[in-house]
């Protein structure tokens, strides 16, 4: 990168900073906000992505302001081990990602401040309740329709972005061999007869395409590509190097199909791929009003997403594809919909003509841009790479 992107860069890494610090105080009981106004919420699953640009900022005033998001989750953990969808609300609970956010969120805060026994009841109890997730007992765990980050979007049974997340806490906590069954479990193939073959687990792989299936359970799968989903699998290494190059090599197709026939304006891939549309059997009546095609989970433009992204392009070593992708992340955060801000951080972009349609200032959307932005100025992918070797 020349002098000029660099420092754009370096500006919007400060962008990135200030966001975090005005959102670590929020009105409810002095936690940090989910964004800097329309979300005062502390929502678990978002602070606990944002450890990763946390942790990797070094900043002393954030790392202490997580150490109280993850003292205030283990202390409204419930009874079975399940963490709550809201910091401060025990009761607010079924989210099926937050037990595993916060299990990767510990395994990264333990590694950073050498804290190796930081909350170790709630993480055995979480461990436990995470055993439990699994209905075949084969490590692959389950959810039910919406109960991800993505609250408009049906991914049922062994759902790929939830299964990312619990291989890498594994690996993190040096549960091995439950990894190695899950690598294992996750390498099967989706089922693609009518009948289910006796005695033949369905996994995550598709025959005949190089990227993991979006959710699969008995005869049913996604073939739609989840962008997250698969960025996290190329970084924990469930994605062979070769398997990671074909993935990146998809996208890239893919995407520039959906340039020419006016499905994507921007130069980030959407979240998700090929878009669910009315005509098709997995859309659901619901999307109409709140997840069109190209929009919120069905094919928007996540920052916080695009920041794992190019994380997955550095530990690929597609570096140059790293920095242009980090360059128009750079772009992107700077829409928002509130015009007076130099920079929106805001939650998400519609595909078709790139408008920011969501909150400005989320905390997740600043924290992956500062993860991304040290994977690219490192080569490096902070704590992955362990998980890869």
């Amino acid at each position: 990168m020349n002098f000029q992107d660099n420092q754009e860069i370096e500006k919007a890494k400060q962008a990135a900073l200030k966001v975090l610090l005005h959102n670590s105080h929020g009105i409810v009981r002095g936690l940090p906000r989910t964004a800097g106004w329309g979300y005062p919420e502390p929502y678990t699953r978002d602070l606990m992505i944002a450890t990763l640009g946390i942790a990797a900022s070094e900043n002393k005033v954030l790392m202490e302001s997580q150490r109280r998001v993850l003292n205030t989750l283990a202390k409204n953990q419930s009874e079975l081990g399940h963490i709550p969808s809201l910091v401060n609300n025990r009761e607010d609970r079924g989210a099926s990602d937050t037990t595993p956010l916060f299990l990767l969120a510990t395994a990264i805060f333990r590694k950073v401040t050498g804290e190796d026994d930081f909350l170790e009841e709630a993480v055995r109890k979480a461990l436990t309740w995470m055993e439990y997730q699994s209905p075949f007992d084969r490590v692959l765990v389950s959810q039910q329709p919406t109960t991800d980050w993505r609250d408009e979007q049906w991914i049922m049974g062994f759902g790929l972005y939830v299964n990312t997340i619990v291989y890498s806490y594994l690996r993190l906590m040096g549960q091995n061999k439950r990894a190695k069954k899950l690598y294992e479990a996750m390498s099967h193939f989706t089922i693609s007869s009518r009948t289910k073959p006796q005695h033949v687990p369905e996994g995550l792989m598709i025959r005949h395409k190089p990227f993991f299936s979006c959710w699969s359970f008995k005869l049913y799968s996604s073939e739609r590509l989840d962008l997250l989903g698969n960025s996290l699998a190329i970084l924990s290494g469930l994605a062979s190097f070769t398997r990671a190059e074909k993935i990146i090599h998809w996208v890239d197709i893919y995407c520039n199909e959906m340039k020419k026939n006016g499905d994507l304006v921007m130069d980030l891939p959407p979240n998700f791929f090929p878009f669910i549309r009315p005509e098709d059997e997995d859309w659901r009546t619901r999307y109409e009003l709140y997840n069109k095609p190209g929009e919120y989970h069905n094919g928007g433009i996540w920052p916080f997403v695009s920041g794992f992204y190019v994380a997955a392009l550095v530990a690929a070593k597609k570096i140059k594809q790293a920095e242009s992708q980090l360059l128009y992340l750079t772009k992107t955060i700077k829409l928002a919909a509130d015009e007076s801000l130099e920079y929106g951080f805001n939650e998400w972009h519609k595909a078709q003509d790139g408008k920011p349609m969501g909150q400005d200032w989320q905390t997740w959307s600043a924290a992956m841009y500062l993860y991304a932005a040290k994977c690219v100025e490192t080569g490096t992918t902070p704590f992955f790479d362990e998980i890869r070797r």
